[in-house]
């Protein structure tokens, strides 16, 4: 069985080993010192040199200059810049070298591709803010395919994208076409994508992507399901409650978030905007949200538990919600089933949700958690610790049942032998 080829450091030398595959007996190769990035020791893929005239590895001495480090490692000198110069003839010396040791199982570094400079991102910004000033729908998407293709060559590119002001010409755009979006689908889809990785934004890109035609075509890429689009209106949702006003005032938004659920970042957009303006809960009812809801608490995994419990709370903050919750015959087995198995904050949700419906029950949604066997993991929640909010209304639970349990004579019999074995004491 061949080794698998490994670089590492030996014995506090600095001369990098290199285990040789497919032999009877391991051989090693040394690479030599000027290969070796002064840093890591490791072979140089993408050398480059610094204002000291010292060669690395760029990702080893871009990781030292983000660092806060404003020297040369080798040298200590204090560096005036962190430009690196590609160094072209010690990669070819590296790819030479490493093709003819080809037979020891070494791959030829592939050439690097050099990342992009500030200077080449503003060029193609203005390009971009020009053609979107123009309605150049084919500069536009020229524009935008190019730094499509930049951000997805290095994590670099996406930084200096975002820091040169990239961002607010790119919503500047989306603003611009949203108003015909049938013609230029693929350039707004491609600016949402972009638009993924510049947040967050400033003001002036919001006011930009919260405009009626930019909200509206928001809203059309999430009926069709599209995640950048849920994702940018998630942010945009969580800074500033009027945003949420906008988007509520724009028709159908509520049947995009309902149909989109299923990607669980909808969650949160849902849940922000019942917070904010109470008054949607009655058409996110008429849209089956419960019932959904519901349904993606079953076997979700924790994130999504605790979002969609956000939602049912939160939806029981009304009359009607609490009434749409309480005909669902999933909610109470799901709320029992996971009391415990939660983390802290899906579980205050939790507590929220049981304490509202049996508060303001007619007494069979208390006799159904007791009989599912709520009791004694409510005691378990109290006696491991909640916060203060919590902790009031698991009591206030307890004592409900607890009355319940004397009107109805009712003994709980579930077997909790092993969830419970750790009980102080009983309630």
């Amino acid at each position: 069985m061949g080794l698998s080829l490994r670089m590492r450091r030996r014995g506090g030398s600095k001369k990098e080993l290199i285990p040789v595959m497919g032999s009877s007996e391991e051989e090693e190769i040394i690479i030599p010192s000027q290969f070796q990035c002064p840093i890591s020791y490791e072979l140089m893929k993408d050398p480059v040199i610094i204002a000291s005239g010292i060669t690395y590895d760029r990702e080893s001495i871009e990781t030292w200059f983000e660092s806060g480090n404003q020297t040369c490692p080798v040298t200590n000198t204090v560096l005036t810049t962190s430009e690196q110069i590609p160094n072209h003839a010690i990669r070819r010396m590296i790819q030479g070298w490493c093709v003819a040791n080809k037979g020891s199982s070494l791959d030829r570094i592939p050439t690097p591709r050099v990342p992009v400079t500030s200077h080449q991102v503003v060029e193609i910004r203005e390009k971009l803010s020009s053609g979107t000033r123009r309605g150049d729908h084919v500069v536009c998407v020229e524009m935008v395919k190019k730094m499509k293709r930049l951000g997805r060559e290095s994590e670099r590119n996406k930084k200096c994208l975002s820091e040169n002001g990239v961002g607010f010409a790119l919503c500047v755009c989306f603003d611009a076409f949203s108003e015909n979006a049938a013609t230029a689908t693929a350039l707004l889809e491609d600016v949402l994508l972009l638009l993924t990785w510049m947040f967050p934004i400033g003001l002036e890109s919001q006011a930009k992507l919260i405009s009626t035609a930019s909200f509206n075509c928001l809203v059309g890429f999430l009926r069709r399901g599209d995640q950048n689009a849920a994702f940018l209106v998630k942010e945009l949702l969580s800074l500033d409650d009027g945003n949420v006003h906008a988007l509520a005032a724009i028709n159908g938004v509520e049947e995009a978030f309902v149909k989109s659920i299923r990607d669980s970042v909808s969650l949160t957009s849902i849940y922000r905007m019942i917070s904010v303006k109470p008054e949607t809960i009655s058409r996110f009812l008429e849209l089956g949200l419960v019932n959904l809801t519901v349904e993606m608490l079953v076997d979700s995994e924790n994130s999504v538990c605790e979002k969609a419990l956000l939602v049912l709370d939160a939806i029981c903050e009304a009359d009607e919600g609490r009434r749409e919750v309480r005909g669902n015959e999933l909610v109470m087995p799901i709320l029992v089933k996971k009391i415990l198995k939660i983390s802290e904050s899906a579980k205050k949700s939790l507590v929220s949700v049981m304490w509202k419906i049996c508060k303001t029950g007619d007494g069979s949604e208390v006799e159904e958690a007791l009989r599912l066997g709520a009791f004694k993991k409510l005691v378990v929640v109290l006696q491991v610790g909640c916060g203060d909010g919590t902790k009031e209304r698991v009591t206030e639970l307890l004592k409900m049942m607890n009355k319940q349990m004397k009107m109805i004579g009712f003994v709980d019999r579930s077997d909790s032998s092993i969830e419970f074995r750790h009980l102080k004491k009983p309630f």
